[in-house]
């Protein structure tokens, strides 16, 4: 499907492509420019600091705008949460402020009209095993999960990491026993970052490498629950386990490994975001350059 007919809404692409926008000064003041100079279908923000523990209240006005401007231009919209929410984590502080943390990022994702929101795994801190960290996730994760009871209401959309430390998510089968902790919960979805997936050990960029680990990862969640890839190429080789992107062809990943995902039937109908290094002239080239093989994909 080409992006090429300006009357087509993001909604009707088989993968709307964006990136991460800054929305610092307002989600509508700032944000929505951002995404038109990007000439972004699919946006990301964050809805508050994600380093931080902090939870803002936010705009009901600037929510509103944020809201009417993305159905204006058939902008899809998620919000990432911090940054330092760890479900797995042996500090009862750091688990609780993660309770409290991922709450208010789904409550603004749902004020926002954001159909998803994006969290890294965790991991098993303080020398716990793996099945002592996934009992905690269950107990601390599942009762928010349950408070998803409404239409609009986002998915919380679990992202892996590159591999480092204890991580309890970092190759595409690590997501069965997280899911399986959840009781593979009907709001649970997958965020696949390709640098993380790539710098965790799959091979992206080897021959059907992407193919491969999209059939794992279905393997591994079931079908229909991917719901948003965060496309970003990596600095350094596979397996690495260092999480540094680079941009769209100029990583070890290369371009071809990303036209694969616009024909893969895992990826229909799943926005893909961009999270590379550049500022807004690299972030632009990046979006062009993916419409551009999600173009070729479907003209071939």
């Amino acid at each position: 499907m080409s992006s090429k007919n300006p009357q087509r809404s993001a909604s009707a692409l088989r993968n709307p492509v964006g990136g991460h926008i800054p929305v610092a000064g307002g989600l509508a003041a700032t944000g929505i420019p951002y995404a038109e100079e990007l000439g972004a279908e699919a946006v990301q923000v964050f809805v508050a600091n994600p380093r931080g523990w902090a939870t803002p209240e936010g705009s009901p006005r600037q929510d509103e705008a944020f809201r009417t401007a993305c159905a204006e231009r058939g902008l899809v919209a998620y919000v990432h949460a911090p940054y330092l929410i760890n479900f797995g984590s042996h500090t009862e502080a750091t688990a609780e402020k993660s309770v409290h943390s991922l709450r208010h990022s789904l409550r603004r994702a749902r004020a926002i009209g954001a159909p998803g929101v994006v969290v890294h795994t965790g991991s098993a801190t303080g020398g716990r095993s793996r099945e002592v960290a996934l009992a905690q996730v269950r107990e601390r994760l599942l009762p928010l999960l349950d408070e998803l009871t409404h239409e609009d209401d986002p998915y919380l959309l679990l992202e892996s990491t590159a591999g480092q430390g204890a991580s309890l998510c970092a190759r595409t089968w690590d997501f069965a026993p997280y899911f399986a902790a959840l009781d593979s919960h009907p709001r649970l979805g997958v965020c696949l970052d390709t640098c993380h997936v790539y710098a965790a050990g799959h091979d992206l960029a080897g021959p059907g490498g992407t193919k491969q680990t999209l059939d794992l990862l279905v393997d591994a969640v079931g079908e229909g629950r991917l719901r948003l890839i965060h496309a970003n190429d990596s600095k350094d080789v596979v397996g690495a386990h260092k999480d540094r992107h680079e941009n769209i062809g100029a990583g070890h990943i290369g371009e071809d490994a990303f036209a694969e995902l616009f024909s893969h039937p895992a990826t229909d109908g799943v926005p893909l975001v961009i999270e590379t290094p550049g500022g807004k002239e690299g972030h632009a080239v990046d979006v062009a350059r993916l419409k551009a093989l999600r173009d070729g994909a479907a003209a071939g």
